[in-house]
Protein backbone atom coordinates (compact mmCIF):
# COMPACT_ATOMS: atom_id res chain seq x y z
CA UNK A 1 0.00 0.00 0.00
CA UNK A 2 2.70 2.45 0.17
CA UNK A 3 2.63 3.48 -3.36
CA UNK A 4 -0.43 4.57 -3.18
CA UNK A 5 -1.92 8.49 -2.63
CA UNK A 6 -5.00 10.48 -1.18
CA UNK A 7 -6.39 7.26 0.36
CA UNK A 8 -7.55 6.22 3.89
CA UNK A 9 -7.61 3.19 5.16
CA UNK A 10 -9.97 2.22 7.88
CA UNK A 11 -9.63 -1.59 9.76
CA UNK A 12 -11.71 -0.85 13.07
CA UNK A 13 -9.80 1.48 15.08
CA UNK A 14 -7.21 1.82 13.12
CA UNK A 15 -6.70 4.47 10.87
CA UNK A 16 -3.74 5.12 8.27
CA UNK A 17 -3.74 7.57 5.29
CA UNK A 18 -1.78 9.47 2.89
CA UNK A 19 -2.96 13.28 1.35
CA UNK A 20 -0.64 14.76 -1.57
CA UNK A 21 -0.82 17.59 -4.19
CA UNK A 22 1.65 19.90 -5.71
CA UNK A 23 1.96 21.59 -2.24
CA UNK A 24 2.48 18.94 0.35
CA UNK A 25 2.49 15.48 0.53
CA UNK A 26 1.06 13.88 4.25
CA UNK A 27 1.55 10.47 5.87
CA UNK A 28 -1.30 10.62 8.88
CA UNK A 29 -2.42 7.89 11.69
CA UNK A 30 -5.54 8.30 13.65
CA UNK A 31 -6.35 7.85 16.73
CA UNK A 32 -9.96 6.62 17.54
CA UNK A 33 -12.26 8.75 19.64
CA UNK A 34 -15.11 7.57 21.77
CA UNK A 35 -18.02 10.32 22.44
CA UNK A 36 -21.64 10.34 23.25
CA UNK A 37 -21.46 13.72 21.45
CA UNK A 38 -23.48 12.39 18.08
CA UNK A 39 -21.46 15.56 16.44
CA UNK A 40 -17.93 14.76 17.92
CA UNK A 41 -15.26 13.05 15.02
CA UNK A 42 -14.88 9.71 15.07
CA UNK A 43 -10.90 9.73 14.45
CA UNK A 44 -8.12 12.06 15.58
CA UNK A 45 -5.64 12.51 12.93
CA UNK A 46 -1.69 12.79 13.60
CA UNK A 47 1.09 13.30 11.27
CA UNK A 48 4.94 14.42 12.05
CA UNK A 49 6.58 17.15 12.12
CA UNK A 50 9.52 17.77 10.26
CA UNK A 51 11.77 16.86 13.24
CA UNK A 52 9.37 13.48 13.92
CA UNK A 53 7.40 14.69 16.32
CA UNK A 54 3.83 13.75 16.45
CA UNK A 55 1.35 16.72 15.68
CA UNK A 56 -2.31 16.60 15.74
CA UNK A 57 -3.57 17.85 12.00
CA UNK A 58 -6.76 17.11 11.82
CA UNK A 59 -10.25 15.04 12.14
CA UNK A 60 -12.15 12.36 10.54
CA UNK A 61 -16.03 12.38 10.62
CA UNK A 62 -18.77 9.21 9.80
CA UNK A 63 -21.70 11.43 8.52
CA UNK A 64 -24.87 10.44 6.81
CA UNK A 65 -25.77 11.42 3.13
CA UNK A 66 -29.50 12.46 1.86
CA UNK A 67 -29.94 8.36 1.95
CA UNK A 68 -29.42 8.20 5.64
CA UNK A 69 -26.32 6.18 4.47
CA UNK A 70 -23.07 6.40 5.91
CA UNK A 71 -20.13 8.18 4.59
CA UNK A 72 -16.49 9.64 5.75
CA UNK A 73 -15.42 13.04 5.56
CA UNK A 74 -11.62 14.78 6.47
CA UNK A 75 -10.00 17.99 7.96
CA UNK A 76 -6.85 18.30 7.81
CA UNK A 77 -3.90 21.04 8.81
CA UNK A 78 -1.41 20.69 6.04
CA UNK A 79 0.84 23.74 6.50
CA UNK A 80 -0.56 25.49 4.19
CA UNK A 81 -3.80 26.17 5.09
CA UNK A 82 -7.15 23.96 5.64
CA UNK A 83 -7.51 21.10 3.16
CA UNK A 84 -11.20 19.26 3.22
CA UNK A 85 -12.08 16.14 1.26
CA UNK A 86 -14.75 13.22 1.66
CA UNK A 87 -13.64 9.59 1.39
CA UNK A 88 -15.09 7.38 -1.15
CA UNK A 89 -14.22 3.69 -3.01
CA UNK A 90 -10.58 3.63 -4.12
CA UNK A 91 -10.46 2.69 -8.05
CA UNK A 92 -9.21 -0.62 -8.93
CA UNK A 93 -9.04 -1.58 -5.33
CA UNK A 94 -10.98 -4.48 -3.69
CA UNK A 95 -10.58 -3.82 -0.52
CA UNK A 96 -13.19 -2.40 1.45
CA UNK A 97 -11.32 -0.71 3.83
CA UNK A 98 -9.56 1.34 1.42
CA UNK A 99 -11.24 4.57 0.76
CA UNK A 100 -9.73 7.89 -1.76
CA UNK A 101 -9.28 10.89 -0.68
CA UNK A 102 -11.60 13.01 -2.69
CA UNK A 103 -11.10 16.99 -2.43
CA UNK A 104 -14.00 19.32 -1.73
CA UNK A 105 -14.20 23.50 -1.64
CA UNK A 106 -14.85 24.25 2.23
CA UNK A 107 -18.15 26.02 3.03
CA UNK A 108 -18.15 29.55 2.49
CA UNK A 109 -18.48 31.07 5.99
CA UNK A 110 -21.45 33.87 6.30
Amino acid sequence: MTDLTNFVNIDGDKLTGNIATLAFDIDFRGEAITSDNPDAPRFRLFAKSPRGRPIEVGALWENLNREEKPYYSVSIDTGYGRYYANLGRYPGQDDENLYAVIARQPQSQK
